[in-house]
């Protein structure tokens, strides 16, 4: 029988853009199998789902520490499948089931060990996923090999794919990600250490909650990264409720599913102690691909640049000079005497195929020499302001 209870409602921060599915039902655990739950979830609802779903880990008997004390391994029975066939049958069904409930531009995160996460792999790509990153979880400190005769398994992979090929507007904050990691792209491998200490759940015995519950610290990257607040995360396999609870902390909607009433249980406890962080800190960073366009020719027409202006690059070695139509004329060569677009030109002045003439130009002013950059800001502003 399926026991459907409601944790603790999100307060989303505001956000543009299309609102949830009246049909669906937010911030909930739906306890059951999840190709059985999926099914009941109405097409097209969902911006983003993070799987973790069992890695079919084969393990042979007990796994023991050289004082031959017992390791506390995965050796649940969901973890376990009659074969390989079997398992991809399983993974095959749950990756169609979130198919369907996916919105056209939404996404899915994938996470798996060397067990499993080549066969989820291959199935998205046959079920025309589009895989857009492979991301390794490198953790800080991984269980040791204790039998000595492997690598220490120091990492997990994440697969990220967008519902179906050419997928356009899926979310990805690319200005937040970088200005959170000192201006420099973020990169596809990650380290954090493993879920212990007092994010660790435990029972009433002290024993773990559940065997393989993630790092907030990891969810939250991942929903910060290709979420926005207010849209609806999805777990199918919610186990200790991770995934719902930084959902809930950073306003984003969801939906959990799982099947074992124990770990329902703990992941509603820990959802109804979730508080969500405060709007202001979750208000997206400005987008680049989002701002208003603003035409070079538009600075010249508002009088920010006068025509007769002389424009260099950062290190003064190339000119251009800026014309009443908001084109430029190289005053050096290469091109000497070209007339072209500001990208145009500054790539002509290097050589080189392309240029973002936004950042290569730059105009003397009062604080020295500043990119053109500046002043197409300005005008941003008060097109913003305009437009309030």
């Amino acid at each position: 029988m399926k026991v459907v209870r409601n944790a603790e409602a999100v307060a989303p921060a505001r956000r543009s853009g299309s609102r949830p599915d009246e049909s669906l039902p937010l911030d909930i655990v739906l306890r059951g199998d999840c190709i059985a739950e999926l099914a009941r979830l109405p097409a097209r609802s969902v911006d983003l789902v993070f799987a973790d779903p069992p890695y079919n880990l084969q393990l042979q008997g007990d796994l023991k520490r050289p004082d031959d004390s017992r390791v506390d391994a995965v050796d649940d029975d969901w973890d376990k499948f009659e074969s390989f066939e079997a398992y991809d049958a399983f993974t095959r069904a749950w990756l169609l089931a979130v198919r369907r409930v996916l919105k056209p531009n939404g996404t899915l995160w994938v996470i798996g060990s060397y067990h499993n996460i080549f066969r989820v792999g291959a199935l998205l790509q046959d079920l025309n996923f589009w895989i857009l990153n492979d991301i390794v979880w490198r953790k800080t400190n991984p269980m040791p090999n204790f039998r000595g005769r492997r690598f220490t398994n120091a990492h997990e992979t994440l697969i990220w794919a967008a519902r179906e090929p050419g997928a356009r507007g899926y979310a990805f904050n690319y200005e937040a990600l970088k200005a959170g990691n000192e201006d420099v792209q973020m990169r596809s491998d990650w380290l954090f250490p493993i879920c212990s200490g007092g994010e660790r759940l435990k029972d009433g015995e002290g024993r773990k909650a559940h065997p393989t519950q993630k790092p907030e610290a990891l969810i939250a990257r991942i929903l910060l990264a290709s979420s926005k607040p207010g849209d609806v995360v999805l777990d199918p396999f919610l186990g200790s409720g991770t995934t719902a609870a930084v959902a809930k902390k950073l306003r984003r909607h969801f939906v959990g599913i799982e099947r074992d009433a124990t770990y329902a249980d703990a992941a509603l406890a820990r959802i109804a102690a979730a508080e969500p962080l405060p709007e202001d800190a979750l208000a997206p960073a400005p987008s680049a691909r989002e701002a208003p366009r603003v035409a070079f020719a538009s600075l010249v027409e508002r009088g920010l640049i006068a025509p007769g202006t002389l424009l260099t690059c950062p290190r003064a070695q190339n000119r251009a000079l800026v014309r009443a139509d908001g084109t430029l004329s190289l005053e050096t060569a290469p091109g000497l005497g070209q007339v072209a677009s500001i990208h145009r030109a500054g790539a002509i002045a290097q050589g080189l195929e392309a240029c973002n003439g936004w950042t290569y130009w730059h105009i003397e002013t009062r604080e020295g020499l500043r990119p053109i950059d500046t002043l197409r800001a300005v005008v941003r502003t008060e097109m913003s302001m305009a437009a309030e």
